[in-house]
Protein backbone atom coordinates (compact mmCIF):
# COMPACT_ATOMS: atom_id res chain seq x y z
CA UNK A 1 0.00 0.00 0.00
CA UNK A 2 2.81 2.38 1.09
CA UNK A 3 3.99 1.53 -2.79
CA UNK A 4 1.62 3.09 -4.82
CA UNK A 5 1.68 5.81 -2.30
CA UNK A 6 5.55 6.34 -3.09
CA UNK A 7 4.48 5.81 -7.09
CA UNK A 8 1.42 8.14 -6.76
CA UNK A 9 3.68 10.91 -5.94
CA UNK A 10 6.86 9.85 -7.88
CA UNK A 11 5.16 8.69 -11.19
CA UNK A 12 1.90 10.67 -11.33
CA UNK A 13 2.69 13.84 -9.66
CA UNK A 14 -0.05 13.27 -7.36
CA UNK A 15 0.11 13.67 -3.18
CA UNK A 16 -2.22 11.35 -1.75
CA UNK A 17 -2.25 12.63 2.02
CA UNK A 18 -5.15 11.67 2.90
CA UNK A 19 -4.64 7.64 1.74
CA UNK A 20 -1.26 7.99 3.39
CA UNK A 21 -3.32 9.52 6.49
CA UNK A 22 -5.84 6.58 6.51
CA UNK A 23 -2.81 4.20 6.02
CA UNK A 24 -1.61 5.31 9.06
CA UNK A 25 -4.81 5.61 11.07
CA UNK A 26 -6.63 2.12 10.26
CA UNK A 27 -3.83 0.02 8.64
CA UNK A 28 -3.60 -1.31 4.84
CA UNK A 29 -5.91 -3.63 4.88
CA UNK A 30 -8.66 -1.74 6.42
CA UNK A 31 -7.99 1.18 4.37
CA UNK A 32 -7.83 -0.98 1.37
CA UNK A 33 -11.59 -2.25 2.36
CA UNK A 34 -12.70 1.04 3.28
CA UNK A 35 -12.22 1.97 -0.14
CA UNK A 36 -13.28 -0.57 -2.20
CA UNK A 37 -16.39 -0.39 0.32
CA UNK A 38 -17.24 2.98 -0.44
CA UNK A 39 -20.50 4.11 -2.19
CA UNK A 40 -18.39 6.06 -4.67
CA UNK A 41 -14.89 7.04 -5.62
CA UNK A 42 -12.76 8.67 -3.23
CA UNK A 43 -11.35 11.88 -4.44
CA UNK A 44 -7.51 10.29 -4.74
CA UNK A 45 -9.82 7.67 -7.17
CA UNK A 46 -10.59 10.22 -9.23
CA UNK A 47 -7.44 12.10 -9.82
CA UNK A 48 -5.47 9.21 -10.43
CA UNK A 49 -8.17 8.61 -13.08
CA UNK A 50 -7.65 11.89 -14.27
CA UNK A 51 -4.05 11.05 -14.49
CA UNK A 52 -4.84 8.44 -16.80
CA UNK A 53 -3.14 6.31 -13.49
CA UNK A 54 -5.87 3.61 -12.50
CA UNK A 55 -3.00 1.30 -11.87
CA UNK A 56 -1.87 2.71 -9.27
CA UNK A 57 -5.06 2.50 -7.05
CA UNK A 58 -6.14 -0.05 -4.34
CA UNK A 59 -8.89 -1.50 -6.53
CA UNK A 60 -6.05 -2.56 -9.19
CA UNK A 61 -3.29 -3.34 -6.91
CA UNK A 62 -5.86 -5.93 -5.17
CA UNK A 63 -7.47 -7.30 -7.99
CA UNK A 64 -4.57 -7.19 -10.26
CA UNK A 65 -2.55 -9.49 -7.55
CA UNK A 66 -4.01 -12.90 -6.81
CA UNK A 67 -1.96 -13.31 -3.02
CA UNK A 68 -4.62 -10.36 -1.81
CA UNK A 69 -7.55 -11.65 -2.95
CA UNK A 70 -7.95 -14.07 -0.19
CA UNK A 71 -7.49 -11.06 2.29
CA UNK A 72 -11.01 -10.20 0.63
CA UNK A 73 -14.55 -11.24 -0.32
CA UNK A 74 -16.09 -12.00 -3.28
CA UNK A 75 -18.03 -9.30 -2.99
CA UNK A 76 -15.26 -6.87 -2.24
CA UNK A 77 -13.39 -7.84 -5.58
CA UNK A 78 -16.55 -7.66 -7.62
CA UNK A 79 -17.14 -4.20 -6.24
CA UNK A 80 -13.43 -3.11 -7.21
CA UNK A 81 -14.19 -4.91 -10.64
CA UNK A 82 -17.18 -2.76 -11.36
CA UNK A 83 -15.40 0.66 -10.07
CA UNK A 84 -12.46 0.09 -12.81
CA UNK A 85 -14.68 -1.10 -15.43
CA UNK A 86 -17.08 1.77 -14.68
CA UNK A 87 -13.62 3.93 -15.23
CA UNK A 88 -12.82 2.28 -18.25
CA UNK A 89 -9.80 0.63 -16.63
CA UNK A 90 -8.13 -2.15 -19.41
CA UNK A 91 -7.23 -5.26 -17.67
Amino acid sequence: MMAIYQRAKTEAKYNANVFLGMLSDRGGLATARYLINSASASEGYTNLWERNRLDLTVEALVLENGKWHPLFTAEELAKAKARLIAYNYKF
